[in-house]
Order: structure tokens, then sequence, then C-alpha cells
């Protein structure tokens, strides 16, 4: 049996969201422009996260595994997430053991949505059948029991994104609502005719739409950051859009079809500089990396639950004080009102001003949970062992005939997007699934980058920290067949 040799990943800054030396160089440059080479700056480098040395991985270490004919078949051994087995964490989520079409399932839709452990899904158990109540102002055990579970899983998130108070956090039903959220609720009457809001070519259509939409009633414009041969924002032409005029930025921190990570920290202190406000979209970095909302220093952070291994409907939004505070009520009704008579209505503080109604309670007690259990295994670690296996994966799918790689920055998580010479995307996905293998085909949401590259889609082979260099060779052998 072959075993896999132990690494030691050191913590970079690019890890955490935040710049390295050559990003702090570009940042100068964007303010002191003589000091500026006209040459664009380089692909971020690729973060290498700290993990224990007991669990550490790279991609040249996936090659000493066997390889097997179908995933769960060869017996070798799997390697670990920081000091937890992966062959461990597996067991955790019962869905990997269903089989599709007579096959072991092979879930690389992780982009899409993730899938749950057994510890989510009897917390969300144990809620119904021992905590089920609408939450505050109850006068019962129930009600006391669903209160500490709900305001207690505000808390985890608030520490798990690092943010200083359970204040910050918003529950909403996911990244869509929440970017709903802040562009009506707080950037909209901020702005008149002229004012701009940027966003990058990057994004997903929920960080386009809600802009546009506002624009069109402001009379607002739109403004998108470029990006480079290799699917990265270009520093120095993003730092070029800012003006007087600029208001607000948008920006998602992965992308969700390419996988690029994007410099946040670093866009963000330039946009703060020309006293603009920052939305980060966390939908895809929050289950694959460590994420500091203080450290970012961004003023807006949104996620959906369903992306972290917790339930669907439910998603946080972090705001500082500040920001919460100046914006509008999102809905009125029960439990975001202070008091209320036929001439005026008096509102909670954050984060009840933005919860009207009864608030999906039990998923919010099961994203808590979620939380719990990434945060057992390390964020750290799962960046690490993720890391290793996107190199792994972009390594091995590049060595099958008529396959493009879409998306190859330096620094880069979780998606693998492709398309293959000769077959249509739609095409191939059945064909895998036919195999086990659940992948997503199409243009993702994401149909202004994927043009920007000359496609109207892409296959999407999307990593989460319990799959395995396995279910990639099963991938890459699958595709070869086709």
């Amino acid at each position: 049996m072959n075993t896999m040799t132990i690494q030691r990943f050191d913590l970079t800054p690019n890890s955490l969201g935040l710049p390295d030396e050559r990003e702090i160089g570009a940042l100068v440059a964007s303010y002191f422009p003589e000091f500026y080479s006209a040459q664009s700056p380089a692909a971020s480098k690729a973060y290498s996260p700290k993990v224990l040395p007991e669990g550490g991985a790279r991609a040249s270490d996936f090659h000493s595994l066997a390889p097997v004919a179908q995933q769960g078949g060869s017996g070798a051994q799997l390697p670990y997430v920081g000091t937890v087995s992966l062959e461990k964490i597996r067991a955790d989520f019962p869905i990997l053991s269903e089989k599709v079409n007579g096959k072991p399932l092979v879930w690389l839709d992780n982009g899409a949505t993730t899938q749950r452990p057994r510890q989510v899904i009897d917390r969300l158990v144990y809620y119904y059948e021992h905590e089920n109540s609408n939450v505050h102002r109850g006068a019962h055990t129930l009600a006391e029991r669903s209160t500490d579970a709900f305001e207690d899983a505000r808390g985890k998130i608030a520490g798990f994104l690092g943010a200083p108070s359970k204040d910050n956090i918003v529950f909403v039903r996911g990244t869509t609502e929440g970017i709903n959220l802040v562009a009506h609720a707080y950037v909209k009457p901020l702005l008149k005719a002229g004012d701009e809001i940027i966003v990058t070519l990057l994004e997903h259509h929920a960080n386009i739409v809600p802009w546009q939409i506002v624009a069109e009633e402001t009379g607002a414009v739109l403004r998108v950051a470029p990006v480079d041969q290799t699917g990265q924002i270009i520093i120095s032409e993003y730092a070029k859009l800012f003006n007087r005029n600029t208001r607000f930025v948008s920006m998602t921190h992965v992308s969700n079809v390419l996988g690029t990570v994007v410099p946040v920290r670093e866009m963000t202190a330039i946009a703060h500089g020309f006293g603009a406000r920052v939305m980060v979209d966390g939908a895809q970095s929050v289950s694959h990396m460590p994420v500091n909302v203080s450290a970012l220093d961004a003023d807006w952070f949104v996620f959906s639950g369903h992306k972290i291994f917790g339930p669907t409907g439910i998603g946080a939004l972090y705001g500082k004080e500040d920001v919460l505070e100046a914006a509008r009520p999102w809905q009125g009704g029960g439990n975001m009102i202070a008091d209320v008579t036929f001439e005026r209505t008096l509102y909670q503080k954050a984060p009840d001003k933005f919860e009207a109604g009864t608030a999906n309670i039990a998923d919010a007690v099961g994203l808590g949970a979620a939380i719990d259990y990434v945060s057992s295994v390390g964020m750290e670690n799962i960046a690490a062992y993720e890391r290793a296996l996107v190199e792994y994966g972009m390594k091995e799918l590049s060595t099958v005939p008529g396959l493009t790689l879409v998306g190859t920055a330096a620094n880069k998580a979780s998606v693998l997007s492709f398309v293959l010479d000769g077959h249509d995307n739609m095409e191939v996905g059945k064909y895998l699934d036919k195999a086990g293998i659940a992948v997503r085909a199409g243009h993702h949401c994401a149909q202004p980058i994927l043009r920007h590259f000359g496609y109207e889609g892409a296959v999407r082979p999307s990593l989460a920290f319990y799959n395995t260099p396995a279910e990639i060779d099963l991938l890459v052998r699958t595709l070869r067949g086709l």
C-alpha cells in the first residue's frame, strides 16, 4: 500500500485574503503613478496555508495513491485533512454512499451546493424534536430553547467570520437575498444620476443584476473591472475605474466559474481610499479557505449556508456597525419593530431591523452546526488539502485530448471548469452522470466572464474537502472514453 509524504504548509498573506509584497506594490502604484511600471501585474501568487504536520498534502503526493477503477474500490490509503482522515470525513456524509446509475456517487458539483454531514442532519432533527418554537418574546421553555439555539448560531457565524459581534450578522435566505438587501436598503438611497458602482468581470449574475436594477432606477452607472488571460483581476486597471463619482464596489471573493481567488483586501483598500464602500460575495470562498472580515476590512460580506455544508434557504450577511445603522429596513413586519402606531414606527437596531417576520430558525441552527463541523477540521487544513487537490485536478485534466481548462489563475480554489472539443457541454455532463459523476454544465449564471473567454458555457467539476484524488482519476478516465 502506498502512503503519502507528510508536508507542512506555511501561512501566507494571500491565504487570508491579505495582500502580499507584490500586491502591496500594485496598491502603492495605483496612488503614486510616477512609480508605476506600465507592465500589467501578474496573477496573484498561489496561497499555501499552514496545516498541522500530521495531515499536509500537495499535488505530487496524490501520485503515490494507487489508481482505482471505481471510487472506493481499491483500498488505497486516503489522505488526511489536517489530523482528520479523509475516510472519516467521508463517512460523516451519508449521501456519499449513494449509488447513481449503479455506480458510486462522485459528487463534483460542490460549486452549486455541498452535501451535509450527519452532524448537521442530526442537529436539525434534534431542533424539531426538542426545541421547535418561534424565537424571542416567548414566555415558555421551548421559546427560550429555540431563541438560545438561534442566537447561538448567530454567534458561531460571527466568530467564524472574525466579526466584532454577533450583532454584525443578519440572517438572510442566501447570498442573492443578501446582495439585494444591500443594494436596495443601503446603496440605492446613496445614489443619484451619474454616480458609479464597480463590479468585476468575474461576477455571478446575482452580483450583477441587482446593481443593474438599482442603476436603472437611480441613473447610476455600472463599471466593470477587467481580468487578465488567466482570469485574475488586473489591479492597475481596477484602480483606474475610480473617480469622484464612485460610490460602491461589489466583488466576488472566488469566481464560481473560474475558481479565481480575488485579492479582495487589496481591492477593498483601494476602494476605501476613494471613499467607496465595499461588498464581498463570499458564496464560493467560505467553505474553501479561512475568512476574516475584519482583516479584509469589508463593509459587507455575504454567503449561503448550503455552500458550506449547511441547509438550503439560509445564509448570513455581515455588515460593519455604521453601514448596518445607515441602511434602511429591508422588509416591514413583526420582529423588526420597537414600537408601532398609525402615525409612525420605531425600528429595532440591527440585526433585528433586517429580520422581519418569522426567521428560518431551524436552518439557522443547522448552519451553526455546519460551522462547528468545518471548524473542527480546521479551515487552514481544508484550504491546504483542497489547494493540492485543485493542482492535481488541473494537471490530470490537462492530459485529456481536446480538453481546455477555463480559468488558470495562480491563486485558484475548488473549480476545474473546462470545454471539450467536439462535444456539447450538456452531452459531457450526461455522459459523466452515467458513470456516477455529478458535475454542472452550462453558463453557471456567469455569462459575461465565459463570453469574455469565447464560450457560451462550460463543464464545471467543483471540489470540496471530502473529494479524493481517486475521484479525479475516475473523472479523467471517463472523459478519455468519450
